[in-house]
């Protein structure tokens, strides 16, 4: 477990703690909802799914973070109100994100920060505050997603009928932009900018005909 060094953030549970019969004191009161999510993201974000549309994993760096302990869990009990308040709850990860190794390198990809939200039980606000704060992630090279039972409405790339977003319990998750990631920046403006400036030059060859596309439409709005 790691406890952020100047924050009072709540602490962040590694992959390791996991395998002992209890979680550390510190966040014992929310062992339940951190050992659901745990789970969740083994079996169904490691493994393929009958609805994916693809071979493979739901997620294809999911089970690479988790064997190279670089995936971490975190809970914030209440209910924040509004996307203001999610927002700021979020600004000590997203800081602490950019300070935990590996910084840089082709490990860094594989870094990400899950901060749960188990007592909310009105999802919009974890859709709404993913909406509100996705540009600003972008830019600084970095995805958000959002995760909750509702599911989120957002389909599959392979299946827009599959809601690949559906976990057991309400989430955001923090991880590094990376260049396959433009199927999910590919709809704003302002997402294609970010991901222009930053992998403009080192598109994968299957996303290059959809980045031009793209990039010729940011160019034409004058953007």
């Amino acid at each position: 477990m790691l406890i952020h060094p100047h924050r009072r953030a709540f602490p962040l549970v590694e992959p390791a703690d996991f395998a002992a019969p209890a979680l550390p004191d510190a966040v014992a009161a929310h062992e339940t909802a951190l050992r659901t999510v745990f789970a969740w993201a083994d079996e169904y974000l490691c493994g393929p799914h009958p609805d994916l549309g693809r071979r493979g994993a739901v997620c294809p760096f999911t089970d690479t973070s988790l064997q190279r302990g670089l995936f971490y869990l975190s809970v914030h009990p209440g209910r924040p109100a509004g996307v203001e308040e999610l927002a700021a709850l979020l600004l000590d990860y997203r800081d602490w994100f950019g300070l935990l190794e590996p910084r840089t390198g082709p490990g860094a990809q594989f870094k990400t920060i899950l901060v749960l939200f188990p007592e909310l039980t009105g999802f919009d606000v974890v859709d709404r505050a993913q909406r509100a704060l996705k540009p600003d992630y972008t830019r600084d090279g970095l995805m958000l997603g959002e995760f909750h039972p509702g599911p989120p409405q957002k389909g599959g790339l392979w299946n827009p009928e599959f809601r690949p977003l559906h976990s057991p319990v309400p989430l955001l998750a923090i991880r590094h932009m990376v260049p396959t990631d433009f199927p999910f920046l590919r709809d704003d403006d302002d997402t294609v900018a970010a991901y222009l400036q930053r992998f403009g030059d080192r598109v994968p060859a299957h996303l290059r005909e959809h980045v031009r596309a793209a990039a010729d439409r940011l160019a034409t709005s004058g953007s």
